[in-house]
């Protein structure tokens, strides 16, 4: 009987290669792609995400993607996004600014803004949009410059609990009339480029009180409208400086 080490190796057959199973994402990960979304699902595919900022700018993308909870600041902008739904931004407490100028949007759903507990600051500019929504008082920045809001669009006193409002950009749009009352805290309001064409005499002052003066708000304007502001000078006797616009 020969020694082990003269005995032949066996020749094995290989064995089958099985197929290889399709590269699948699991979506409900913990923390696959990025912290888990309001929604409980993970983010930051398409999208950066630094430190509770979220940046999906010119992402080709035609919703609005699932957000981490810790979400502070979204840009969303230059896109083709159509619509905002209500549950586009659910459950994200922290957030407090959201840009989705210019994309495709022409409607957005009514509570899509108004449950967030920090917002502060919106822009929507340049999209498609007639109407807006109800807002969070919360709210310091509104830019919905150049869309095609019309007047019945907006929410009747819309702007009036918004104590913290500073800065209001509509210019460009098709409203008929300056939106009434505004907050005393607002410092902003570019209304050019629409179809404006009076004023009243409480738009901006209070009738009632002839010693009231609206201080904060330094910067107004209204060029490109009918309206000829200067047969209306006792709708801005109270403010600190007159308005720029059609004369």
């Amino acid at each position: 009987m020969p020694p082990p080490e003269y005995e032949e190796e066996m020749t094995l057959s290989p064995r089958p290669t099985p197929p290889l199973a399709p590269v699948t994402l699991d979506f409900k990960g913990p923390g696959l792609f990025g912290p888990d979304t309001g929604l409980g699902m993970p983010t930051c595919l398409l999208c950066v995400c630094i430190s509770g900022s979220v940046y999906c700018d010119d992402a080709n993308l035609e919703q609005i993607p699932p957000l981490p909870k810790d979400t502070t600041h979204f840009y969303g902008r230059f896109n083709s996004i159509r619509h905002v739904k209500n549950t586009d931004f659910i459950n994200l407490n922290k957030l407090k600014s959201i840009d989705l100028t210019g994309n495709q949007i022409s409607g957005v759903d009514e509570d899509a803004f108004r449950p967030l507990p920090q917002l502060q600051d919106i822009l929507l500019a340049d999209n498609n949009l007639q109407a807006l929504p109800e807002l969070p008082p919360t709210l310091r920045y509104i830019d919905v410059r150049n869309n095609r809001l019309i007047s019945n669009g907006l929410h009747t006193d819309g702007f009036k609990e918004m104590s913290l409002l500073e800065f209001l950009y509509l210019s460009d749009n098709k409203l008929d009339y300056i939106p009434v009352p505004l907050p005393e805290s607002l410092r902003v309001l570019h209304l050019q480029n629409n179809n404006i064409q009076n004023l009243h005499v409480d738009t901006f002052c209070n009738s009632h009180d002839r010693n009231y003066i609206r201080r904060s708000l330094e910067d107004i304007r209204l060029d490109g409208n009918p309206v000829n502001i200067n047969l209306y000078a006792s709708s801005y006797i109270c403010l600190p400086r007159l308005p720029i616009g059609s004369h």
